[in-house]
């Protein structure tokens, strides 16, 4: 691990009557690492996203964020804590434009209140400003501000995965949580990615990763925690998790271990 923790997942829990999604997960993301999440399809990694950031409570377990117990916090807590993320499935207002899907994001750092609004106070155009700017900012990080104009269901899919990391950006966090964020991506637009995704490491903010392809995981990743079930399996360095036969039984089936 890199640096001072950020987030200390410890036995996470998230069960659905018999099932249990998630079973007695811990992790620890330090600060300026990048921490991959990999497993099959269903082995629980959304779901263990979304318990710890604040979309599910957790069956057990707890979540510390920057040393505080944010344990079962809802999303909006956690965002104002710190930590943002996007989705395996984009969550747009489709009929805004690209500016202002990123503008509406940036509202979580004002400071002046309705009042200020109604009467168009000096503090209030000020701070107008400066969210359009971060908003632009945000939107220039992801190559899209020649698209900001364009409402976001005009975009293309690349452009909307794009557009989602600029909202989550745009929220000032000091962890963010890409959940699949190359689901779809051409080999062009997933490259493109891996170099978007080191600029935000370079940007002082942690980052804890799921993800299926692996040419993403290999290029960006510190270590990897492997999930299957529920149950971590394994964690380590990328080209050590990749060799492992628990691991490679996982993804390729027994035989392949045996052969």
């Amino acid at each position: 691990m890199n640096g001072k923790p950020v987030l200390e997942v410890t036995g996470l829990t998230k069960a659905f009557g018999g099932l249990t999604a998630v079973n007695d997960v811990s992790l620890t993301v330090g600060q300026g690492e990048i921490l991959g999440v990999i497993g099959p399809n269903g082995a629980g990694k959304t779901t263990f996203f979304n318990v710890i950031a604040g979309s599910m409570p957790p069956t057990s377990g707890s979540v510390h964020f920057e040393g505080t117990d944010c344990t079962g916090m809802r999303a909006d807590h956690m965002a104002r804590l710190g930590m943002t993320r996007t989705f395996q499935i984009t969550s747009l207002f489709p009929a805004l434009s690209a500016f202002d899907n990123v503008r509406a994001a940036t509202y979580r750092t004002k400071s002046t209140g309705w009042m200020s609004a109604i009467f168009r106070s000096t503090a209030y155009r000020t701070e107008e400003e400066a969210v359009s700017e971060a908003a632009r900012e945000a939107l220039r990080f992801v190559e899209l501000d020649s698209r900001a104009d364009v409402i976001a269901d005009a975009l293309s899919y690349g452009e909307q995965r794009r557009l989602e990391i600029a909202i989550a950006l745009a929220a000032e966090p000091r962890l963010l949580l890409l959940d699949e964020p190359a689901a779809g991506m051409n080999p062009e637009e997933g490259q493109r990615l891996v170099g978007m995704i080191k600029n935000i490491r370079d940007r002082g903010i942690s980052i804890l990763l799921v993800e299926h392809h692996m040419r993403v995981v290999m290029g960006v990743c510190d270590r990897v925690v492997v999930i299957d079930h529920g149950i971590k399996i394994a964690e380590g360095a990328p080209s050590d998790v990749v060799n492992n036969p628990d691991v490679i039984r996982v993804y390729l089936g027994r035989e392949a271990v045996s052969a």
